[in-house]
């Protein structure tokens, strides 16, 4: 019979129809995976550039309180706030002078790989306090620091805290300001300073019960009204009111 068989042809085995079904799907598995670490590999290495930081200059309103602000994504500090709804605060980052969010242009700044500090720290929220920075000047600060002060850039000058007043490795810089409160920011001082990326501090009252906090490299002291007037210019133009 064998002998029949071959002369009349070769034998071929029957392989299971079930058993190829699984070979082509491992294979097609394998394919997919494949195009699946590519994709992720590449959003990952993304992400990973970007260090937090987007280019996305996607509108996103933030509501706080009876204040609606409207910014770029790119501006927002952080990635889970970078959504439309209702905030107990926002925290946003700029470039000065230019008031501008993080770009691909803009990385070095963003990154402080150069030798220079260009970014601005603001934070929305409620108020606390019935009076800004310049409006505690009098009633408050007065009464906590060492006179006489000394010239600082600007035109301001920088007066030291008492020991008493619980500010330690902090100065307080004032400019006056014709028909107005002075300008009034805290600034650390010493080692402390030079580590900070943003050692000078001042609050404003801005909205409808909003207080924006704004933190600002020591070198802009001596620009601190033409950065102040940016700063306003730049609430006026995000920051919109139900009154």
């Amino acid at each position: 019979m064998k002998q029949a068989a071959a002369a009349n042809g070769p034998e071929f085995d029957i392989v299971d129809s079930t058993l190829m079904r699984r070979v082509f799907y491992i294979f097609a598995a394998l394919a997919l995976l494949s195009v699946v670490i590519s994709l992720g590999g590449k959003w990952l290495g993304r992400s990973i550039a970007m260090a937090g930081y987007t280019d996305d200059t996607t509108i996103h309103e933030a509501v706080i309180g009876n204040n609606v602000i409207a910014v770029p994504a790119n501006m927002i500090r952080f990635e889970q706030a970078r959504r439309d709804g209702i905030a107990s605060r926002l925290d946003l980052y700029l470039r000065y002078p230019e008031m501008d969010g993080y770009s691909a242009a803009a990385r070095d700044d963003f990154n402080h790989t150069g030798s220079s500090r260009d970014i601005v720290f603001l934070s929305f929220e409620q108020q606390m306090m019935s009076r800004d920075m310049s409006g505690r000047f009098a009633p408050i600060y007065s009464a906590l620091i060492a006179q006489p002060g000394t010239a600082g850039p600007g035109g301001t000058t920088l007066y030291r805290f008492t020991e008493k007043s619980g500010y330690l490795n902090e100065v307080l810089a004032v400019a006056k300001r014709p028909g107005k409160d002075p300008f009034v920011a805290r600034c650390l001082s010493g080692p402390t300073a030079e580590e900070s990326l943003a050692p000078c501090e001042r609050d404003i009252h801005v909205g409808d019960g909003l207080s924006l906090t704004y933190r600002f490299p020591r070198e802009f002291l001596g620009d601190w009204q033409a950065l102040d007037d940016a700063i306003a210019a730049q609430t006026a133009h995000v920051l919109k009111t139900g009154r």
